[in-house]
């Protein structure tokens, strides 16, 4: 069975770090390209990184630029989001996505983080 599952979500104070993972069994995990979401409380879910399936390309959007990095073990069949310099503003549910040949899209359940003093 196909599955998504985040882990590593928690309280960190501002300024500090975070490692997510999602694990992704049952997946042929190194012919799929893997993104992160996050939505907060309140607010709609936005695209914050993405890898392509062999994770030589990686993309970020927003504030995520130059403080989070997103990477692959294709050999684990896990992703991984390492998060810096967290702010209150990085506090939210972080889910990592994939679509499948044939245009399914599978999310996990998420993590979460939260960012305060």
């Amino acid at each position: 069975q196909v599955q998504l599952v985040e882990s590593g979500g928690g309280l960190v104070q501002p300024g500090g770090s975070l490692r997510l993972s999602c694990a992704a069994p049952g997946f042929t995990f190194s012919s799929l390209a893997m993104s992160w979401y996050r939505q907060a409380s309140g607010k709609e879910r936005e695209l914050v990184a993405a890898i392509t399936n062999s994770g030589s390309s990686t993309s970020y959007v927003g504030s995520a630029k130059g403080r989070f990095t997103i990477s692959r073990d294709n050999a684990k069949n896990t992703l991984y989001l390492q998060m810096n310099s967290l702010n209150p503003e990085d506090a939210a549910v972080y889910y990592c996505r994939t679509t499948r040949p044939l245009g399914v899209v599978y999310w996990g359940k998420g993590t979460l983080d939260t960012v305060s003093s």
